[in-house]
């Protein structure tokens, strides 16, 4: 596939080959990341105006717009600064007036001679009675009538760039589209009754009413599904590409899981069991493994995690897991170790704070296969770590990590299989955008004794109250997080405001009960915090959102959150999640600024029904939509001009099974519909997949 067919040559050429369009304009549209003629046919128009033609403007009830055809009868110039310029004329029932701001004489006289007839179009207001056309949007000779469609599209529009430019430079790009072959499944394609691809085009560009400017309109629904077929096309062909290279399986013999299943105060939930058999099986197949493990705060996802880590020991080789941070490292490895120690596996940690001679120590453990199992920060990507044979990457929370981060932890080990781990709960359609190359299981139930968590809202007001009723509950052994505030991104802030409330908590509880960590410490003094607080020394941590993702402290059982208002839902999901981790019943305090917005206030009652990470993100997806809720800058998510992957998660769901069913029947898309599927992705530039197709 050796570059872009030709019969798409025009759609790829500059804007400037556009009627109307020169250099200006040409770098106005490339602000809206319009920069060649394909971007303008995926630029649909979002609104219309009806222009149908009437005898008079009596036929329309003000203020709307209205086309007519009048005469014009005289002019009445301002005289005095500031008045406008008003123009009489008459349709065939009534007379109105034109109405001009800031207007020069000469032209006006120029295009609205008296004693001729024009066809004008505009918004008509009713003033004093006299109906008046402020500024008509329109205003053409009878013969140039026909350039008024009946029903006018409005496009978005930039500064610099007027609806007429924009409308004329669509229909210049309309007319390079050519007819191209299809790539959608037949059947698919008679049972909803879409158009080809050529017509959708037009269609979607000449609305004849409200109707087809809907989501669900054909022609629309069409080319949503195209974008959303060329993208899922190209994570198929990722994911194709992941398992073509040969993966080296690994077979589970039990020998150290049963060993640790053995020691656990606890049986695994069915979830967890079925979850651990997914990735055996996977990881025992010749195919590499690229799965997703979603669940909720508390759903065990660790436990999953070292099954998978030990069917790689128990087939000969080695596993490493990967933190985001060196807190979550250091917890990953108090957690295991103990169980691995009772399977006889010896499981290690690297972070940046290895250095010199000790590095050096476990680097050569390490390539000698001394270590099995190595828990570590990103500090494993270094150049110098080296396995003997490394079977399996577990990543903990994905959304760190890039596609391009996954692709470098394969290639450290030749084969390695890959397991992701997140526990920020991903809404459906979402996980079909960002993931769609992987394989996904899901833990759905909570291990047994976990307790429910009560969370109660309270207002910043009635600080001194919350406090009191921490100094109870400290008395009674127990132990609390304090979350400040999040102050506009920026560190230094978050950083006062967490000094200052541990001054206050510090004062009202006294000396050495209260700790702090926050984003501006050392990591050696934050560890230091940390454990403290582990160890029950101090009874309570003011944090920033640090403390977020895994932290696990299971005699800390009261979470305040201060100003809980201006965090995102899942983020407060996952605070809240940090507290229920023991046997004694918790407490979620969101300690809010009032008045709050409505979308706050839904917010945060929400929260306080439910516990259900999925149907929480479900609901942020609804308030904050895709792009925010994983951070469009850092979330690999792509931006679709058309389709909408919060509305149309089912199209989405389709478009994912469609890709994979093609690929399986015509891997290197040689047939009628793979060739004109090559197309597709060379029209939406999906240029990663079709470097796949052609090493494929």
């Amino acid at each position: 596939m050796s570059g872009r067919p030709e019969v798409l040559f025009p759609l790829f050429g500059g804007l400037e080959a556009l009627e109307g369009v020169g250099p200006k304009t040409a770098k106005h549209l490339a602000a809206m990341g319009i920069e060649k003629p394909r971007d303008l046919l995926f630029t649909l128009p979002h609104s219309g105006v009806d222009r149908t033609r009437r005898s008079s403007i009596r036929e329309i009830q003000p203020p709307a717009t209205a086309t007519v055809e009048v005469e014009v009868l005289r002019h009445i110039p301002n005289t005095a600064k500031g008045r406008p310029y008003r123009i009489e004329v008459a349709d065939a029932q009534t007379s109105f007036q034109l109405v001009f701001f800031h207007a020069r004489a000469e032209y006006l006289a120029r295009i609205l001679p008296v004693g001729e007839r024009r066809l004008v179009s505009g918004r008509v207001e009713l003033f004093d009675g006299i109906g008046q056309m402020v500024h008509p949007d329109h205003i053409l000779e009878l013969h140039e009538a026909s350039e008024i469609p009946s029903y006018e599209p409005v496009y978005p529009l930039t500064a610099g760039v007027s609806l007429r430019v924009m409308t004329r430079a669509a229909v210049s790009a309309l007319a390079l589209a050519p007819p191209l072959g299809e790539w959608i499944d037949p059947e698919q394609k008679k049972r909803k009754s879409w158009p080809d691809w050529i017509d959708a085009v037009r269609r979607a560009h000449h609305p004849e009413g409200q109707g087809d400017l809907a989501m669900t309109a054909p022609a629309r629904l069409r080319l949503a599904y195209d974008e959303f077929l060329a993208h899922q096309l190209t994570l198929a062909l990722a994911r194709g590409a992941a398992r073509r290279g040969k993966g080296v399986p690994s077979i589970a013999t039990g020998r150290l899981q049963s060993k640790v299943l053995a020691a656990l105060p606890y049986k695994p939930t069915g979830a967890q069991m079925r979850t651990i058999e997914e990735i055996s099986d996977d990881m025992a197949a010749p195919e590499r493994m690229n799965r997703l493990l979603q669940g909720d705060v508390g759903a065990g996802k660790t436990l999953v995690a070292l099954m998978a880590l030990l069917v790689a020991v128990e087939a000969g080789g080695q596993g490493v897991l990967m933190a985001p941070t060196e807190i979550l490292a250091r917890q990953h490895l108090a957690n295991l170790r103990p169980l691995a120690e009772t399977a006889g596996v010896v499981l290690e940690i690297l972070t940046g704070r290895d250095k010199g001679k000790e590095r050096k120590t476990k680097l050569e453990a390490l390539e000698k296969g001394d270590i099995q199992i190595l828990v570590g920060t990103h500090a494993v990507f270094q150049k110098d770590v080296a396995f003997r044979d490394l079977r399996l990457a577990v990543v903990d929370e994905q959304h760190r990590f890039g596609v391009r981060q996954r692709l470098e932890l394969g290639a450290k080990g030749r084969a390695a299989d890959v397991l992701v781990m997140t526990a920020t709960p991903i809404p459906r359609s979402l996980s079909l955008a960002q993931y769609g190359d992987m394989d996904v299981s899901i833990l759905d139930e909570k291990p047994p004794g976990r307790t429910p968590i009560q969370t109660a809202l309270v207002s910043t007001a009635r600080m001194d109250q919350v406090i009191d009723r921490l100094r109870a509950a400290l008395a009674e052994g127990r132990q609390a997080y304090w979350v400040c505030p999040l102050v506009e991104e920026s560190e230094v802030l978050d950083y006062t405001a967490a000094e200052e409330r541990f001054k206050r908590l510090r004062a009202a509880l006294g000396e050495g009960v209260v700790g702090m960590v926050h984003g501006q410490m050392p990591s050696a003094e934050k560890d230091a915090a940390m454990a403290a607080f582990e160890a029950g020394k101090t009874k309570v941590l003011v944090a920033t959102t640090v403390i977020e993702v895994g932290v696990d402290v299971p005699n800390a059982s009261i979470m305040v959150i201060e100003r809980a208002e201006s965090f995102g839902l899942a983020q407060l999901h996952q605070l809240r999640g940090r507290v229920g981790r023991g046997a004694a019943s918790s407490t979620c305090l969101l300690m809010y600024q009032s008045p709050l917005s409505e979308t706050a206030d839904r917010r945060l009652h929400i929260l306080r029904e439910t516990e259900d990470g999925f149907r929480i993100s479900e609901e942020d997806l609804a308030m904050r939509g895709a792009g925010d809720l994983i951070g469009t800058a850092q979330s690999g998510l792509p931006r679709f001009r058309i389709g909408d992957i919060e509305h149309q998660a089912a199209l989405m769901a389709i478009a994912q099974s469609d890709a994979r069913k093609l690929l399986a029947e015509d891997p290197a898309l040689t047939s009628e519909r793979g060739k004109a599927a090559r197309v597709l992705l060379w029209l939406m530039e999906q240029d990663k997949a079709i470097r796949l197709i052609s090493v494929g």
